[in-house]
Formats: C-alpha cells, sequence, structure tokens
C-alpha cells in the first residue's frame, strides 16, 4: 500500500505524522520541518538552551557558539585546500614562467610540476622556443603567420651610389632571456622591428646598388644581423635573432626594366667571361704540353748529337794512338773500312782476279733489270744474286716445259 494511501493503522507520510485509523489525511506542516532540521542540527553541533521538549514555545532554538566555531574552522579547511590546489601549475618544454611576488620579479621557473601562494604571487609565462619572425618592407601583411610581425612601410631605399632600391628582409629571432623580454623594454618586438629597419638602412647607404642586386645579398644580411643584434644587446631586450633573409631587392617600378635589361647584360657578361676562361683553361695546357714537349725533344737531340760527337772524338783519339803505335796497318784498316761502307750501299760489284791485271764490273742493277727483278737501294749485292738466281731458275723450268710439251705434240 503506498504511503499517501488513506485507511490502514500502520500508514506513515514522509514527515514521520502517523495517520489515523480513518482520519483524512493532510498536508505536511512546514513549521514543523523546519523545528525537525534546527533540531537535528543542535544534535550536531549541541543544544541550546532555548531547545523545545514538547510542542515548543515560541522562543524557538538557535546555533550555540561552539557549533559556529565548528562550522567556521570547515570552511576555513575547505578554503585553504581550494586555495593550495589552485597554486599547482605545469610549464611546459621549451617554456619559462616567471613569478611575481606583489608585482615585483621574484624568480623563472623551468619546465616541470610547481607551486606558487596565490594571491601573493603571480605568474606569466614566457615561449622561448617558438621562432618568430619580423618582415620589413612587405606592403601587403596578408597570409602571414601569427607568429609573423609585418607592416606596411615604405621599403624604398638610398644606396650609397645615390640610387633607390626596393628591399624585402625577414628577420627571425626568439626569446633568449623571459626576465629581460617581460620587463626591461615595454614593447621588445616592437623594438626590435625598430632597430631591423635602422640597421638595415645603415648597410644599405654603405653599398653601392650592383653590388646589393647581385652578388652581396649574402654578406649584407650577415652584416644587418650582427647590427641588429647590437642593438638589442644595448637594449637588453632578451632577444636572440637566429637568422636574417634578404628576400628580395630590386629597384622601383618605374625603371624596373631598364635595370632588368642591365641585369641580363651582366649576366651575359658573366657568362662570356667563364666561357673564354674555359676555352684560356683548354688551349693554355695544351700549349704549355706542346712547348714543354719540343724543349725535351731539343733536349734529346742535343743530348744525341754532343753524344754522337764525343764519341766521334774518343774513336778518333783511340785511332790517333793505333796510328802511332802502327801507321801502316792502321792506313790499311781505315782504307778497308772506308771501301766496305761505301760498297755496301752500292747495287755494282768489282771483282779483283788475282793473278790478273784487269779488274772485273759486274753491273748488278741492270742484269736485276734484265732478269726482271727491281732491286731496291736498301739491298745488298748477295740479296741481289739471290733473286737474279731465283728468276733464271724459273726462266729455265718454263723453258724446258715448254720444250717437252713441243716434244710430246710432234710424238703424237
Amino acid at each position: 500500500m503506498a504511503w499517501n494511501e488513506p485507511g490502514g493503522s500502520g500508514s506513515k507520510d514522509p514527515w514521520g505524522n502517523n495517520s489515523g485509523g480513518g482520519s483524512k489525511q493532510g498536508p505536511p506542516d512546514l513549521d514543523e520541518i523546519v523545528k525537525k532540521l534546527q533540531n537535528k542540527l543542535n544534535s550536531l553541533f549541541g543544544s541550546g538552551s532555548g531547545s523545545s521538549s514538547g510542542g515548543g514555545s515560541g522562543g524557538g532554538s538557535g546555533l550555540t557558539a561552539r557549533g559556529i566555531n565548528k562550522i567556521a574552522g570547515l570552511v576555513a579547511v575547505v578554503a585553504f585546500l581550494v586555495w593550495a590546489l589552485s597554486g599547482l601549475y605545469q610549464v611546459e618544454e621549451g617554456k619559462r614562467t616567471v613569478i611575481l611576488q606583489f608585482g615585483a620579479y621574484k624568480t623563472t621557473m623551468l619546465p616541470g610540476l610547481h607551486w606558487y601562494p596565490r594571491f601573493i604571487q603571480s605568474r606569466e609565462e614566457v615561449d622561448i622556443s617558438k621562432v618568430r619572425t619580423v618582415e620589413v618592407g612587405y606592403r601587403s601583411g596578408g597570409g602571414r603567420s601569427q607568429s609573423t610581425t609585418s607592416v606596411e612601410r615604405e621599403s624604398l631605399m638610398l644606396t650609397q651610389d645615390e640610387n633607390i632600391i626596393d628591399v624585402e628582409l625577414a628577420v627571425q629571432y626568439k626569446v633568449s632571456s623571459a626576465k629581460e623580454y617581460l620587463f626591461n623594454v615595454r614593447t621588445p618586438d616592437l623594438t626590435l622591428h625598430q632597430a631591423t629597419e635602422s640597421a638595415v638602412r645603415e648597410q644599405i647607404g654603405k653599398s653601392k646598388m650592383d653590388f646589393v642586386l647581385t652578388e652581396g645579398r649574402g654578406e649584407i644580411g650577415g652584416d644587418i644581423m650582427l647590427k641588429i643584434q647590437e642593438i638589442l644587446d644595448v637594449y637588453k631586450t632578451g632577444l636572440i635573432v637566429t637568422s636574417v633573409n634578404m628576400q628580395n631587392a630590386q629597384p622601383p617600378d618605374q625603371v624596373q626594366h631598364a635595370f632588368d635589361d642591365a641585369v641580363k647584360a651582366l649576366q651575359d657578361e658573366d657568362r662570356v667571361k667563364n666561357e673564354a676562361e674555359a676555352y684560356s683553361n683548354d688551349i693554355i695546357p695544351r700549349a704549355r704540353g706542346a712547348s714543354a714537349r719540343i724543349l725535351e725533344e731539343s733536349n734529346a737531340y742535343k743530348a744525341q748529337v754532343i753524344a754522337q760527337a764525343e764519341g766521334e772524338a774518343s774513336r778518333f783519339t783511340q785511332i790517333l794512338k793505333e796510328y802511332e803505335k802502327a801507321p801502316r796497318v792502321t792506313r790499311e784498316r781505315l782504307y778497308l773500312d772506308a771501301v766496305e761502307s761505301v760498297m755496301s750501299n752500292t747495287s755494282k760489284v768489282m771483282i779483283d782476279v788475282e793473278g790478273g791485271n784487269n779488274l772485273l764490273y759486274l753491273p748488278l742493277d741492270r742484269l736485276a733489270a734484265s732478269a726482271g727483278v727491281r732491286a731496291r737501294t736498301d739491298d745488298t749485292p748477295d740479296a741481289i744474286t739471290r733473286q737474279i738466281d731465283e728468276s733464271t731458275r724459273t726462266r729455265l723450268s718454263d723453258r724446258k716445259s715448254r720444250d717437252d710439251a713441243r716434244s710430246r705434240r710432234s710424238t703424237r
């Protein structure tokens, strides 16, 4: 049976009122509910003098001083726990947290879990690993990342030779000291931008336009980087420059075409110079090699002539010594050697018959021509004689063959 159904001697409502046997159930009494709650609180924290034992008088009951102290202590403990837990914080890798005590700098916390007394100290977080970029000379800041600072500002600059060029520069930097970054300068990023403009104009003003437009970009970028870092160190901004890139350097738009033609002419000049150097590098080693070869050949010929002359002089000296010892024998030997050397190069043969007064002359060249043998100038008489004998034997063999053939025909 539901608690609010009428009837039944044991039915009860949720407020603790027993229903009569057949009486009608009415709505709960709010005053009675409040009294019961007060009685429960008094029993929890201690009863007071005004507590009622029966129906209760109009004086009511309230919390004692002891109960109030307990409640205040509990609230104080809970508040302390909340305050203590609110002071825990985590410093991520690549970041630094600066702790301020009553607004003044106290310390810098490294990555990890830390605690600080809230309401006494405060903290500010700085990302030192983030690479930031400031750009000078860009006419439009659209499409830039959040870490990029771009200011629409005039980028025309005057060079040393009084020419005007348009320069676009990008500087990348990071925070090196969180304390200096937060407290030494009010706006360190803007200070870096202004220092960049000052350094760029100084370096461009010291350089000529052709140097800036062609091969001087890398050198000028390095000088600008050193100048910017020097200014930042003077102001103690806590920033360090990592790179400086001169992304564009060109003359004003009004004379852009003329300068493009000039740049093309310079490129053609460099190309022709490179081709000339390549040809020079090819022909000069060849000429040097040919001259070295000629010098070596001349030195070899010189050494050969000297050696031959020395050999002839030595041979003559030796023959002279032998001639002094035996003049007649030496003269005859020299004569025979001379005749042998002369006759070894001729096709004519002289035969001296022993016991006779006549000298036989055999023209071997003519005999060879008549025999069908062509004598060479370098052939010796013996070789020519062998050729003649072979040619004669061949003719005799052919003649004998013809005679045999005739005799066979006549026999038939």
